[in-house]
């Protein structure tokens, strides 16, 4: 018997790793007649370091996370798969994307960027791609190439083109 996954997950951070991903677990999401659950997280802990934090500033992020969700909705959409949620959460995105989404949405499959796009904290504390390897409750899926298979490392810096629409 095939494994078929029937809830995937893939976590969104604007970088073009997160859009690989993205674009690989709709053909997968497609071919295992699954659902995609999209993730965006504000990472809270940018927030405590600011003097004047306000909750105007929460709220254009998220604002600003919506539009993208939105579009990669619509992008989903639009490659022919229907079963395609989002969540916007808040707190620390390593938990959140290995731990607490995956397990309120009976999530079986993370499918996630090998990098995303805060390089110091990746210095500092480690990925949240690493930790969500070591620490999910199901199983993950790292994605290093494009669509053709193609290292992506020669992409490095790039912008999501769903974002740039």
């Amino acid at each position: 018997m095939l494994q078929q996954y029937k809830h995937i997950l893939v976590a969104i951070d604007g970088s073009y790793e997160a859009e690989l991903a993205f674009r690989k677990a709709v053909e997968v999401a497609k071919r295992n007649d699954a659902e995609l659950y999209l993730v965006h997280v504000v990472d809270t802990r940018a927030f405590q370091n600011v003097s004047s934090f306000d909750s105007a500033m929460v709220e254009q992020v998220t604002e600003t996370a919506k539009k993208t969700m939105e579009q990669y909705i619509t992008t989903a959409k639009e490659n022919g798969l229907n079963n395609v949620n989002y969540s916007i959460e808040y707190g620390a995105p390593k938990v959140i994307v290995a731990k607490e989404v995956p397990k309120e949405h009976d999530i079986d499959l993370i499918m996630i960027g090998a990098t995303g796009l805060n390089a110091v904290e990746r210095l500092l504390i480690g990925s949240v791609t690493e930790y969500v390897t070591r620490a999910a409750v199901c199983d993950v899926l790292v994605v290093r190439t494009d669509l053709d298979n193609k290292p992506a490392l020669n992409q490095a810096g790039k912008k999501s083109s769903i974002q740039a629409k």
